[in-house]
Parts: structure tokens; sequence; C-alpha cells
């Protein structure tokens, strides 16, 4: 394994949120070091880790956990990714027809045999 920086976007609120991402990193095997950045809610991991690895110990410490979006992994060389085609156009199906008219809803009014449930005391 080589030496690998991780960035993440971690949603952090205040000294026990980082505290929590803290106590993940400080027992994950292979970190070197890591630094956390409460005001910009970015966590960098150095060391012989996975960047995946990371992440999912990062996200077990209950914080929304995001690749930081300059430093996501990259796509394994060899496994080449199809061009990007622009999207076609979104077409409603063809069977499907718009309604010209919207019926309000029903009013649904209470019955007046309904009598209150009674209190039934703790014993």
């Amino acid at each position: 394994m080589s030496q690998e920086t991780v960035v993440l976007k971690v949603c952090m609120s205040c000294q026990g949120c980082a505290g929590a991402v803290r106590r993940v990193l400080e027992k994950m095997e292979g970190v070197e070091s890591f630094d956390i950045d409460l005001k910009e809610q970015k966590v960098t991991v150095k060391g012989n880790v996975q960047p995946d690895a990371v992440f999912q110990t990062v996200s077990k410490s209950g914080k929304q956990t995001a690749f930081w979006e300059a430093e996501a992994p990259a796509q394994p060389e060899g496994n080449p990714t199809e061009e990007a085609k622009p999207a076609e156009e979104a077409k409603p199906p063809e069977d499907v027809k718009p309604t010209d008219e919207v019926k309000p809803a029903e009013e649904v009014k209470p019955t007046e045999d309904v009598k209150p449930a009674k209190a039934v005391a703790a014993a």
C-alpha cells in the first residue's frame, strides 16, 4: 500500500464532533497523521490507507461524510470510462395525458356520536 492523502468534507458543528472524528481516526490502522479543520469542515488523513477505508471509518463517527470535491479518488488505471454523453431530453410517456380539471378532495366531517376516550388511571 502506498502513501495516500485523503481529504474529506465532514459535517462538524463543535469540538465534540471533531473529537468523535479524531477518536475513530486514532484507532485506524495505517494512519500516520491527520488534520481536522472544524471551520472548513475538512479532514485530511495521511498514511498507508485506502480512500474508501478512510471514508468508511470517518462515517462511523456518525457525521455526514463526503470526499472533498477536488480530492475525489481517481478512476483506477486500465479501467477506461465511457465518454460523457449529453443526456437525452426527457419526454413524458405518450400514453399519459394531462388532465384539464383538478377536483378538490372531499371534506371529511366528524360524526356526532364519537365520544372522547376516558383517561385510564395508572395502576
